[in-house]
């Protein structure tokens, strides 16, 4: 692959035939191949799916971010003082051991310290602009919407205080995920303009990691795990799939401050992952009203050299093997492409993400019998209109490749989630252009892995507001049983030769795309 600059769009079938020995080149086709037939019925619209998710505006979903929130500002590991910084973020919530049903906390520098601000965040949104859709009911005991909205956003401010000075940082490529998910809306919501100089900060930051030789943003410095080790930079560039989910803040920054290069910076970086991390899938059965383009997996890491800009291996920190696809990973290419497109309007980048969305769906559906079990409806929260038996078979195994337990599938909850986010924004891309029922095909799979999702993942042990009218406090629906996570069943690195494997857990990310999935409904009026 020949190095390229922000201003050439190479083709999506010019990936070298040695870099997929086992899948055969076909033609890339473009967005005008869309299926556009009549609406199946297969595609309708169907309002039960959304009418199953309502525990998506559960108060539960509140009370437990709230919680975590509130409660860590007493503890002296997590915050020195009350109005001081966190010493760490909310990360994992383990289902078994010592310490089962607890959040474990990391770094303030780790990569994922911005979701749990970023949730706060997203529920002060939701409670502002869609106060009808909160369901916390007032009563005696029970506090106003208004009072949890005004604590809500004092939480917001005090979780997300130290993202201001993570904006400096060029050591992270992830500075993304770090910024994005508060500080948009700090500035968005409360009109913060320290939070917009704060993410333009930020996108400058990420753009000194661009390697105009090799037409990318560098990901990680170095590789160092138990098979391989990776650490000359000189000769290497290491880039994931999941890069592309930092793209939005290269383009919103850009629209800000009216620094294109901003934006040029992130569409060359889209354009090589079209080379490097896209693998061509070839005999795929897809239905007739699903994408009829070219249908993408996607690798987890890549390897360019920076000196020619050609790619010189793949490999995988988080997936099964060098050749699976990591479920996450494709989850990540879905959700980057769909808004790398949205700024862009390029359909190649529209193709992308379809063509890694119908995969990820046929990896679903063809996944092993065992992923189903028997639907318990005693323990939905609200009533439900099923029109399956079972439950389990949309959300996605943590590697479509990785061996399957058939007693117990290892899954990743947040997979599915993220994927589902990326399949609403391709939904409402492909109704702008008039595609509409592909754009149902998508909208409904977002719909149905949410349901699965929370018919399978969704912690039993709920939580409510309480109040004695001068305090807000959270407590056990049932006393004593507690998971301070809103989802179960996340993985969140279960590769062999990782040097820390954990899996079946609740996921800081996975609760956060679970939000965002419940607000970008609300955005598109659909709930």
């Amino acid at each position: 692959m020949a190095a390229f600059s922000p201003s050439q769009t190479p083709s999506t079938s010019s990936s070298p035939n040695d870099l997929s020995p086992t899948r055969k080149k076909r033609k890339a086709e473009s967005i005008t191949s869309l299926s556009d037939g009549p609406t199946d019925a297969e595609v309708t619209l169907e309002t039960s799916l959304i009418a199953n998710i309502a525990e998506l505006f559960d108060e539960n979903i509140i009370a437990k971010i709230f919680r975590t929130a509130s409660s860590s500002l007493t503890d002296s590991s997590i915050f020195t003082k009350p109005d001081g910084v966190p010493l760490g973020y909310p990360e994992t919530v383990p289902q078994t051991g010592p310490n089962a049903g607890r959040y474990e906390f990391r770094d303030p520098e780790f990569w994922t310290c911005g979701f749990f601000p970023g949730s706060l965040y997203a529920l002060l949104e939701r409670t502002t602009k869609y106060p009808h859709r909160s369901l916390i009911e007032s009563s005696l005991f029970r506090p106003k919407l208004h009072d949890v909205r005004s604590q809500l956003r004092v939480l917001s401010k005090r979780w997300s205080k130290s993202l201001h000075s993570m904006a400096f940082r060029t050591d992270t490529h992830d500075i993304g995920f770090i910024v994005m998910p508060a500080l948009k809306r700090d500035w968005e919501i409360l009109g913060n303009e320290q939070s917009l100089r704060s993410i333009i900060q930020a996108a400058r930051s990420l753009a000194t990691r661009y390697v105009s030789t090799a037409g990318t943003i560098r990901s990680w410095d170095c590789l160092v795990k138990k098979e391989i080790t990776v650490t000359d930079q000189t000769e290497n560039v290491l880039v994931i799939i999941d890069s592309l989910c930092n793209l939005d803040l290269l383009y919103y920054a850009s629209a800000h401050s009216g620094d294109g290069n901003l934006a040029d910076l992130a569409t060359a970086h889209a354009r090589t992952l079209l080379q490097t991390h896209l693998r061509l899938e070839q005999g795929i059965s897809v239905p007739k009203f699903g994408y009829q383009g070219q249908i993408y997996s996607t690798c987890h890491v890549a390897n360019i050299n920076p000196a020619t800009g050609h790619l010189k291996w793949r490999w995988t920190a988080q997936g099964y093997d060098n050749n699976s696809t990591w479920s996450r990973g494709q989850a990540w290419a879905i959700l980057g492409y769909a808004q790398v497109y949205t700024w862009t309007k390029e359909t190649i980048f529209l193709d992308a993400a379809c063509g890694c969305a119908e995969y990820f769906l046929y990896r679903l559906a063809t996944a092993p019998g065992c992923v189903e079990i028997d639907a318990d409806e005693s323990q939905d929260l609200f009533p439900k209109t099923r029109t399956t038996t079972t439950k389990g078979r949309h959300v996605p195994l943590w590697d479509f490749d990785a061996p399957v337990n058939p007693e117990e599938p290892l899954r990743d909850s947040s997979a599915g989630v993220i994927a589902a986010n990326g399949m609403l924004i391709i939904f409402q891309s492909l109704l702008g252009l008039g595609q509409d029922a592909l754009a149902r095909r998508f909208l409904n799979a977002a719909l149905e892995i949410v349901q699965d999702t929370i018919d399978l993942c969704l912690a039993e042990e709920t939580a409510r507001f309480v109040t004695d009218g001068k305090s807000i406090t959270v407590g056990d629906s049932i006393p004593g049983s507690i998971f301070e996570s809103i989802l179960k069943n996340g993985t969140a690195n279960n590769n062999q030769h990782a040097r820390r494997r954990y899996c079946n857990h609740g996921l800081v990310y996975g609760d956060y795309y679970l939000i965002e999935f419940g607000n970008r409904l609300l955005d598109l009026g659909l709930a």
